[in-house]
């Protein structure tokens, strides 16, 4: 079959290539699709037809530039995180069609994204945290969905993993032992310590659950015994948090942050945090230095006598 004769064609190439060799999320394949999409109507207009394979091996910084600047300005501005996001996936598809298509463009290359403001971590502290946990335990759902909530939470908080890692358990995995295998993002796979807390929330939520516990099927059921959704998790810690009177950054996600600003204000090194929390580059996971550098600042503010 002959290969893509217009950028449109080559863009869902890059999609199946990303999809059957990559194995990318269907989310991470949405993302690029509507980066590269725009990217491509926008070269359409400004270039005044559709982009054929010669084209696309033409595009010029200039152009790349246009672009950017016709997204910060247009009816729905991008910021400088989602400008850079864009940025990326044009260039994952130029270098496709560099290594795949043999169309090479350096000029891509050398355009760089606006500087992003860096994003800081926001956990809840340690009341904040055992207050969810406390508070799934008592709703008004059924015992068995009630145990089952909290014992997700207990995974986020006190393991610190994802909600994704967390619904990934399988019957397999129960009883929790001293540890768990983890396959996080990229297919990686970590081993995690299990506090007897958690594995004490896991069990207790498995005796009470009255579906079956397959050793190939998910640990986590929905009430009608589908697997758990991410959704109903952080709907749940939505409700929760509306209850306990806790902030909208109170998300599931912020236990796993809660996770690692907890150990490292007791005394562990970054470097196993990045190991705890599977992350691939030890930068992501100074992140939370910073955390815990603002919280030893605000503590000292407020109780120096010259604060």
């Amino acid at each position: 079959m002959a290969g893509p004769v217009t950028a449109n064609e080559a863009l869902e190439a890059w999609m199946a290539y990303l999809a059957h060799e990559r194995r990318a999320s269907p989310r991470t394949l949405e993302s690029y699709r509507r980066c590269v999409a725009a990217y491509l109507a926008f070269l359409t207009a400004h270039r005044a037809g559709e982009q054929s394979m010669t084209d696309l091996g033409e595009v010029s910084a200039a152009d790349l530039r246009a672009y950017l600047a016709s997204r910060r300005r247009g009816d729905h501005p991008l910021g400088a995180r989602s400008l850079g996001q864009a940025l990326a996936a044009i260039r994952a598809y130029h270098r496709f069609l560099d290594r795949r298509l043999g169309v090479p463009n350096a000029q891509v290359h050398l355009v760089r994204g606006p500087r992003a403001p860096a994003s800081v971590p926001r956990p809840v502290n340690e009341d904040q945290a055992k207050g969810l946990l406390t508070e799934a335990a008592a709703s008004d759902l059924e015992d068995w969905e009630a145990a089952r909530d909290r014992a997700v939470l207990t995974l986020l908080y006190g393991c610190g993993l994802r909600i994704s890692e967390a619904l990934s358990l399988t019957g397999a995995d129960a009883p929790l032992g001293d540890t768990v295998r983890i396959t996080g993002k990229g297919s990686k796979t970590r081993l995690v310590p299990v506090l007897p807390a958690v594995r004490n929330a896991v069990a207790d939520y498995v005796a009470l659950n009255p579906w079956p516990v397959a050793p190939e099927g998910p640990l986590f059921r929905a009430k009608r015994g589908g697997a758990l959704s991410p959704r109903h998790v952080q709907a749940t810690v939505q409700h929760l948090r509306s209850r306990l009177g806790l902030p909208a950054s109170a998300t599931p996600h912020a236990l796993r942050h809660s996770f690692a600003t907890h150990l490292l204000g007791a005394g562990a090194d970054l470097r196993s945090i990045q190991e705890l929390l599977g992350h691939a580059s030890l930068s992501t996971t100074q992140k939370y230095a910073a955390v815990d550098a603002a919280r030893l600042l605000s503590a000292y503010a407020k109780a120096h006598p010259k604060g």
